[in-house]
């Protein structure tokens, strides 16, 4: 043995005890609660079928929670076959526990620490050959615990039986030797010990017929409970995968949201650039009304061509030697120069065929209103 398992053994066997200590006294709390005749009907009751032997008749008893009660008297000698077609099924239930005259056992009063409250059988054992004339291998002994004396120790009385009364008793019982879960003693104000001096091997224990179901209810009930534990589980998952799925949508639509709102604000950027370029120059407007104010009587426009900055004019005048003063100090462009020489045109009118160049620039952030509104009152004239 490992001293991990040594270890773990003298843990189990220090905490075990006080477990089933502690379970029991909150069974018996919780069954304080209930009145013995509920306990009797529901089979919550610790009750055991007492048989004591009178004379030539044998007295059976229930003994429960609130004391021996009397059952029937049957003669003697009685076979336990005999005894179960005269009681009722719950009744045939109970373990069968011989009852013995008090007077046929030895009891001594012991008192023990408190320390031995959960050994108490084992310690009792090794006090017998002080406080009986036997040894412990020639009683069947058993331990009753009395309540506490003070000063931390434990009042106890031990009662054993010698194993040559014990083998007597079992000659003289014939078959209920074989039958019984244990053997009690009786006082003489027909109150019962409350201990088993049979011995372990020779104890029958009775098998609940209703046990075997009540198993089969237990491994029921834990298996519905097993399946609605996964059901329950199933459910949770089945909800975690539809709120993904919708997180997913909303997710999906959040995207696509942003894309848009991006795709807006590229627009709106887009557009407020254009707004910013273009109301940094004139318009085509602007341009048309500003030339058509400085362009002399006489002169023709056959092209005009804006690229970027560039302004080009391409027509016939007769001063074309003079547009270019005409046209140099306008506020929508700058830089007005000819390009190439004047081609005189081939007809008798006098004009001259001319290219002009210029740059445009930006219009003053006060002007630029002002031309615009003056363009549009241009524009509003009726022609004549």
């Amino acid at each position: 043995m490992t001293a991990w398992q040594d270890s773990v053994r003298q843990v189990q066997g220090r905490i075990g005890p006080g477990v089933g200590h502690f379970l029991r006294w909150w069974r018996q709390s919780l069954l304080a609660w209930v009145p013995a005749r509920w306990q009797w009907a529901l089979g919550w009751s610790q009750a055991r079928l007492l048989l004591q032997r009178d004379g030539d008749h044998v007295q059976v008893w229930r003994d429960g929670s609130a004391g021996p009660e009397r059952v029937v008297r049957l003669p003697w000698p009685l076979a336990p076959a005999d005894l179960d077609r005269v009681l009722e099924p719950r009744l045939r239930r109970l373990p069968r526990v011989w009852l013995l005259p008090v007077a046929q056992v030895l009891r001594r009063s012991l008192r023990l620490p408190s320390a031995a409250a959960d050994r108490l059988h084992a310690v009792v054992g090794y006090e017998i050959d002080r406080q009986t004339p036997f040894e412990a291998s020639q009683v069947s002994y058993d331990v009753r615990a009395l309540g506490t004396a003070g000063d931390g120790l434990l009042q106890v009385e031990l009662v054993a039986w010698p194993l040559r009364q014990l083998d007597t008793w079992r000659s003289q019982a014939g078959d209920w030797a074989d039958a019984l879960a244990g053997v009690d003693a009786i006082d003489e104000h027909g109150h019962t010990l409350q201990v088993n001096l049979l011995p372990p091997a020779q104890r029958q224990r009775r098998v609940d017929p209703s046990r075997r179901w009540n198993l089969v209810l237990a491994a029921a009930a834990l298996l519905m409970l097993v399946l609605a534990a996964l059901q329950l589980l199933d459910n949770r998952r089945d909800a975690a995968d539809a709120l993904r799925e919708q997180v997913e949508r909303s997710a999906r639509s959040a995207r696509g949201v942003a894309s848009e709102r991006s795709q807006l604000q590229a627009l709106i950027d887009g557009a407020a650039f254009l707004e910013k370029q273009r109301s940094q120059r004139a318009t085509t407007v602007e341009l048309w009304t500003e030339l058509t104010r400085r362009l002399p009587d006489g002169t023709y426009l056959e092209k005009l061509a804006i690229e970027n900055n560039s302004l080009q004019l391409i027509g016939l005048s007769g001063q074309a030697s003079q547009l270019v003063a005409l046209l140099q100090d306008a506020p929508q462009w700058r830089k007005v120069n000819l390009t190439g020489v004047l081609q005189a045109d081939g007809a008798s009118s006098g004009r001259d065929r001319f290219t002009l160049t210029a740059e445009l620039q930006p219009l003053p952030a006060a002007a630029a209103p002002a031309a615009r509104k003056e363009a549009a009152d241009a524009d509003a004239q009726p022609a004549p």
